[in-house]
């Protein structure tokens, strides 16, 4: 028989993470820690299983995997499928995820709290290694709950108290302050808010960690202690309507701060629609710097919060929960502004 012929099983034998370890001339521990991207993995060790594993044609059995502990699948859970920033999320996710042998499984909620559990409990029962939910909609007593069974770590979602599972954000106070500072910094005075009108007003909701900061910035600014902040409905239709009832109102602002990229793009579309001129009528910024408000015929002037970086920094720190890592972390990364064409430059803004 050919020496290359040894080299492989035949057709119809298993391939074992056994058999990689025999063929690599490793133990089962050293490939299993080159599947997982372990630390102090040296360069030589790894090239010999991953050569073994390619030649070999391995690939694990899931099913088998997770009854002996762990699967190396990782859930992801979305909000909605539809706002531009969260593909720059999952991008991070998926960087991180590359050089090791996890996978990724992404689930969307809808924003519906009953789906969301559906989904975590399902993840659940098909031993995934540990979560990642973006923005999830349940209380923290709950997402402390489910943690008990499984690592999780939570991206948007405020809750440096919670002890069970990590968090991952932006500073969503401070990007909210940087906006306003931006506006003031153009000549505005006459600023609105447009926020999400949610059913839950909790804390750890970026939504209200903006209007926090809104506030704030503008009271600093000295424009009133209770400033104008407009609640567009969750509803996709109802939104579209609100926004266009923004745009129709004699009293319309002159600047206003979108909650998220999302909503000001769709302000965007809306006002070309109508005939309001961004930025000589309305001067606009959102967040989250997506890779849509960077796109010549929107540029949209936005809060960068890095997607990408927020995916990988969460993956991290999962990959280290599912290691073993017992105390919680919280992370809080600072914003930045991107100033783009629907914000005036100084010196330029004329304020009704």
């Amino acid at each position: 028989m050919p020496i290359e012929d040894k080299q492989k099983p035949q057709r119809n034998d298993r391939v074992t993470i056994r058999t990689v370890a025999t063929h690599a001339g490793v133990s089962v521990a050293a490939v299993s820690k080159v599947m997982r991207n372990a630390y102090g993995v040296s360069d030589a060790l790894r090239a010999r299983v991953t050569d073994a594993i390619e030649v070999l044609a391995y690939r694990p059995s899931r099913a088998a995997r997770g009854l002996r502990g762990r699967s190396f699948t990782i859930g992801v859970l979305l909000i909605d499928i539809r706002n531009p920033f969260l593909p720059e999320v999952i991008a991070g996710v998926n960087g991180v995820l590359a050089p090791s042998h996890y996978q990724a499984m992404i689930g969307v909620s809808d924003a519906r709290v009953q789906l969301e559990t559906s989904l975590i409990e399902s993840m659940i029962d098909y031993k995934m290694d540990g979560l990642i939910l973006v923005a999830p909609r349940l209380p923290s007593e709950i997402l402390a709950k489910f943690a008990v069974q499984i690592p999780i770590v939570a991206v948007g979602y405020h809750d440096a108290g919670a002890t069970a599972f990590d968090t991952v954000n932006t500073d969503d106070q401070r990007g909210a302050e940087i906006a306003v500072e931006a506006l003031l910094a153009c000549g505005y005075r006459d600023i609105e808010m447009l926020s999400l009108g949610e059913r839950e007003g909790h804390a750890v909701s970026v939504v209200r960690q903006r209007e926090i900061g809104f506030r704030r910035a503008m009271q600093r600014g000295g424009l009133g202690s209770s400033p104008a902040i407009g609640k567009i409905p969750i509803a996709s239709p109802k939104r579209e309507e609100a926004m266009r009832k923004f745009l129709s109102r004699k009293d319309r602002p002159r600047a206003v701060f979108c909650w998220s990229d999302l909503d000001a793009i769709t302000l965007l579309s809306l006002a070309m629609e109508m005939g309001v001129r961004v930025p000589e009528d309305l001067a606009v910024i959102g967040y989250d710097n997506s890779s849509t408000a960077a796109l010549g015929l929107v540029n949209l002037a936005s809060i960068d919060q890095s997607g990408r970086e927020l995916g990988q920094v969460a993956t991290r720190a999962l990959i280290s929960r599912i290691e073993g890592r017992t105390s919680a972390e919280h992370i809080l990364q600072i914003p930045s502004l991107v100033s783009r064409n629907s914000l005036i430059r100084s010196g330029n803004a004329t304020d009704k």
